[in-house]
């Protein structure tokens, strides 16, 4: 494997630092010492730059929605569900969990954008999914304004 192939390679194992590289805020160096590719640190911190170079510039989604804030929910087997995910059931009226419920022109990619920023925000996720323009984030009851102003200022109209 070459070396620009072994860099992508760790670059891919790490989607921070792919969003930092598409986003022109790294420092190639530091990041070359970091990545473990065994070579030269300065031919490593080339082969980041010639990535970051190929990675579009767009947004990583392009996505519109209204955002709402569903309380109550709670994990069950009966009625209809907010959010399936395996096993676990989160409907209406069950509990005392907040979903925030995002619906619209949305991807996949949104919801790992939203996850993201939940994360950076310090929001606990119990469970998330998107599909069939909805994206759905069950978070605690406490967390639920929050998470709103998050989900909304990722991808609200």
């Amino acid at each position: 494997m070459s070396l620009a192939a072994a860099t992508r390679d760790a670059v891919r194992e790490r989607p921070f630092l792919y969003d930092a590289l598409r986003a022109g805020v790294v420092n190639y160096t530091a990041a070359a010492r970091q990545l473990g590719v065994e070579g030269d640190t300065d031919a490593v911190a080339t082969a980041l730059r010639r990535f970051a170079e190929e990675l579009p510039d767009g947004p990583a989604h392009d996505s519109e929605a209204r955002v709402s804030m569903r309380s109550g929910l709670g994990r069950s087997g009966d009625g209809d569900a907010l959010l399936s995910v395996g096993d676990a059931r989160f409907t209406d009226g069950t509990g005392s969990l907040t979903g925030v419920v995002a619906s619209g022109d949305l991807s996949p990619a949104a919801l790992g954008d939203v996850l993201g920023r939940l994360r950076a925000a310090d929001i606990a996720v119990e469970a998330a999914g998107v599909g069939d323009g909805t994206l759905v984030v069950v978070v605690k009851r406490r967390g639920g304004p929050d998470a709103v102003r998050v989900v909304e200022g990722t991808v609200g109209r």
